[in-house]
């Protein structure tokens, strides 16, 4: 399965979705900084799963119906920052879709998140993130999810990796930086966290109209998903508690 992940910044790279998406035969597009009243049904062979409605600046979904059936969807208002209440810029910062993978005869979970922006603390990302994680197993339970997206956190993912792990879940980066747009805050912002999938790898494509590159992210069911996905669910009501 390939996964594409692009913060298409305030929209402006809306234009290149379509040969991104045919480019790299993507399965999945998952798209964050999108206005999502100007998005179509249909983009590089792949269909609208759904898209948040209540965002200055969206997230939306797209799968491919060849290899996909839509089973369900959910978008997830999280734990505001400063600039979410001051320029409201994002009310819905998670849209995960359930999908039934049609060749594997079971279901899988994808979802586009974008985090706070720099000016919060990396402790609500934190929040933000373990509260988006755990959504996606209620959306699901025991399904193998992945989640990609923008994620706003420049230093410190060795902790954050800790943290997504005490969870269930792996952080997987990619293979070049994924951010540009000033010196000081270059760096890997657009990565993955996943339970249930083999990563196989995750590689950074070429720069667009937008600040953040795009990525491409290839994944397989991981035969040992059962011993994760245990973990997970073992685990769900002490992070319902946290998240509270």
């Amino acid at each position: 399965m390939k996964v594409i992940s692009y913060n298409l910044r305030k929209h402006r790279a809306a234009g290149e979705i379509a040969d991104l998406a045919e480019r790299h035969g993507a399965d999945v597009l998952c798209l964050q900084e999108a206005d999502t009243t100007d998005i179509p049904e249909r983009t590089g062979g792949l269909r609208l799963a759904d898209a948040t409605h209540r965002n200055r600046l969206g997230l939306a979904v797209y799968y491919r119906e060849s290899s996909f059936r839509l089973e369900d969807v959910r978008a997830l208002s999280l734990k505001k920052s400063l600039h979410d209440r001051v320029l409201k810029p994002a009310e819905e910062r998670m849209l995960g879709v359930r999908l039934h993978d049609i060749d594997a005869g079971r279901p899988i979970i994808v979802a586009s998140f974008h985090a706070a922006p720099l000016t919060a603390l990396n402790s609500l990302r934190r929040h933000q993130i373990r509260t988006a994680l755990a959504e996606l197993q209620d959306l699901g339970p025991g399904v193998p999810s992945l989640m990609v997206g923008d994620y706003n956190y420049p230093v410190f993912k060795e902790k954050l990796g800790e943290r997504v792990r005490d969870q269930g879940y792996e952080l997987t980066l990619s293979d070049a930086r994924t951010y540009t747009r000033y010196r000081f805050f270059r760096g890997h912002y657009d990565f993955a966290t996943s339970v249930g999938f083999d990563i196989a790898h995750i590689r950074t494509l070429p720069q667009g109209l937008s600040d953040h590159l795009p990525i491409l992210v290839t994944a397989s069911l991981d035969p040992a998903q059962g011993v994760a996905l245990e973990t997970i669910e073992d685990t769900a009501e002490t992070v319902e508690d946290a998240t509270a």
